[in-house]
């Protein structure tokens, strides 16, 4: 594996979500890609169950090296080599893998693992996760952030599944540091029109509405 260059926090806290990036075709990526650091998004996820994954990171941190580029849907060490090989600045698990958190946390590369219940929420923050991705979210909602925050405050908590503009304010207030958003912020219909303004316009009001306990 080689060295990769620094994931940026203060990039991230920017904007604090994570645009999750799932089987999108390489032809449109650059553009839409383009109009996500355009509207003031940061941070981008290409999962590896997408085809040509390890290509599309390869090509987005030549193409954007202001942002944030991360693989995402990591299970196993071989994932986790092909991803840091691509230049993935950051490591997004739907599971707790202590082998693969463990060697993110010796290679100083962010990661942000998958977990559920209290059990393994704290299980992936003791192994090592910067953060911890809470999902599916949308099964229990804000009021179940808030609840695991309760004992477990010192954990910092990222919920993806089921986040849009309708909730994501109450997801902070809720007290996640951040938040992952696939198909609510890749607005499939935007994108099928190729209304890159239409688009540029709804990552805007999403990182408005991310922002918005911040600035109140």
């Amino acid at each position: 594996m080689k060295n990769i260059e620094t994931f940026s926090w203060e990039k991230f806290y920017e904007a604090p979500i994570i645009g999750i990036v799932r089987g999108m075709a390489p032809s449109l990526l650059t553009d839409i890609t383009r109009v996500y650091s355009q509207s003031g998004l940061t941070t981008l996820e290409i999962t590896m169950n997408s085809p040509s994954a390890a290509e599309m990171i390869h090509l987005l941190r030549q193409t954007f090296p202001d942002l944030n580029i991360g693989a995402g849907t990591v299970c196993t060490m071989e994932d986790l080599d092909i991803a840091i090989d691509s230049g993935a600045q950051f490591i997004v698990t739907p599971i707790v893998d202590k082998a693969v958190i463990q060697q993110c946390v010796a290679l100083k590369i962010p990661v942000f693992a998958g977990a559920f219940t209290p059990t393994e929420i704290h299980l992936a923050w003791s192994a090592g996760a910067s953060a911890v991705k809470v999902f599916p979210a949308t099964q229990l909602g804000t009021t179940y952030i808030r609840d695991i925050l309760a004992p477990l405050n010192q954990i910092k908590l990222l919920p993806t599944g089921g986040v849009d503009a309708s909730n994501i304010r109450s997801f902070f207030a809720a007290g996640a540091i951040g938040v992952g958003m696939g198909s609510s912020l890749f607005d499939k219909k935007l994108i099928e029109m190729e209304d890159l303004v239409g688009l540029e316009r709804h990552f805007r009001h999403i990182r408005s509405e991310a922002l918005y306990n911040q600035i109140q």
